[in-house]
């Protein structure tokens, strides 16, 4: 299987991304990277890495552009076409490779991955799916910016999608589904919510147990949660950040407190952040393009990325595609026309 790399995306690019990607080189099994970006630039990051440039595992394809992550993203996925998120997607559409990774600008990669590789059979929209930590445990959240004016049947999709990939991915066996909305109730909040509620209630392929709010996601409550692409990435921000100033508190709390109770509690912060630190969890996957994208935060770190393989190499082995394509096979309405 070949997996493709953006080395060009990202706030630390190439650097980080470069360090990531070799970082994989022992545990990948039939798989290899190809790295596409600035050659020079890739080469001299290996070079850091001492990693020999004829590693068997490891090829450059270069390119001459880049998609910044202030560039609009049609606009840029237009006009620059020999950039590395455009000459991944292309290579995927093409099938010269088999998942692509980028940690630039996430619009563009989600467009030209939609536009190049088109969508898996049955599906109106892709959404992106995260792997959300949460006080109880991951949840998956989809969708996270890839589509921020769904319709009801896109966020039904999102339902069947979502529940398949943690089902498979987080051997969760049968997913809790809920929606998430400003109430509880039925008839809480928007249009858009409402008329998906009524779907999902009325769909067999996913347990959908109703609206969740924002506070249940950590509280355990759920398995997947669905939103449109503007709330769900707000969320997701929020979390992040919640996360990581909790952790920095009570590091801060138990220094002054204590120094040498801080010292013996450093194993314990550290656990605690490792799970719910975004790059422990790798990429999150585009659900609904006919391939594999993994999306990686901007500021990905070379631990985000090296965990964003391992994340494209599970999707791989276990040919998600052809499960979320049985899945919305079986259900008639999650299969409606745009």
């Amino acid at each position: 299987m070949r997996i493709g790399i953006d080395a060009m995306g990202g706030d630390f690019a190439p650097r980080e991304i470069v360090r990531g990607a070799m970082e994989t080189l022992p545990f990948l099994k039939g798989h290899q990277l190809v790295l596409v970006g600035d050659r020079p630039s890739i080469e001299n990051e290996m070079a850091r890495c001492d990693v020999p440039m004829n590693v068997a595992k490891v090829s450059i394809v270069h390119t001459s552009q880049v998609i910044g992550m202030d560039d609009v993203p049609v606009e840029a996925v237009r006009t620059k076409k020999d950039s590395s998120i455009v000459k991944l997607a292309v290579m995927a559409g093409q099938r010269e490779l088999d998942a692509i990774i980028s940690a630039g600008n996430t619009g563009a990669f989600a467009a030209a991955s939609q536009l190049r590789m088109g969508l898996i059979p049955g599906v109106s929209r892709s959404g992106i799916a995260v792997v959300l930590p949460s006080f109880t445990g991951p949840i998956v959240m989809c969708d996270v910016g890839a589509n921020i004016s769904p319709k009801p049947h896109h966020l039904l999709q999102y339902a069947v999608m979502a529940s398949g990939y943690a089902r498979h991915v987080l051997s969760v066996t049968k997913a809790r589904v809920g929606l998430l909305s400003v109430g509880q109730e039925e008839l809480k909040g928007t249009t858009l919510v409402q008329q998906a509620h009524e779907l999902m209630r009325n769909c067999e392929q996913i347990n959908f147990i109703g609206n969740v709010e924002g506070r249940d996601l950590f509280r355990g409550g759920c398995d997947v949660v669905i939103c449109d692409g503007f709330a769900g990435n707000i969320a997701l921000k929020l979390t992040e950040g919640l996360a990581e100033g909790l952790v920095k508190t009570i590091e801060k709390e138990i220094a002054l407190a204590s120094p040498a109770l801080a010292e013996s509690f450093k194993p314990v912060v550290k656990r605690v952040w490792a799970n719910h630190d975004y790059a422990e969890y790798g990429g999150a996957p585009l659900l609904g393009v006919d391939g594999v994208c993994i999306i990686c935060h901007g500021s990905s770190s070379h631990v985000a990325i090296r965990n964003a393989v391992r994340v494209a190499t599970q999707y791989l082995d276990r040919d998600l595609n052809a499960i979320i394509a049985a899945d919305l096979a079986e259900e008639p309405a999650a299969t409606r026309p745009n």
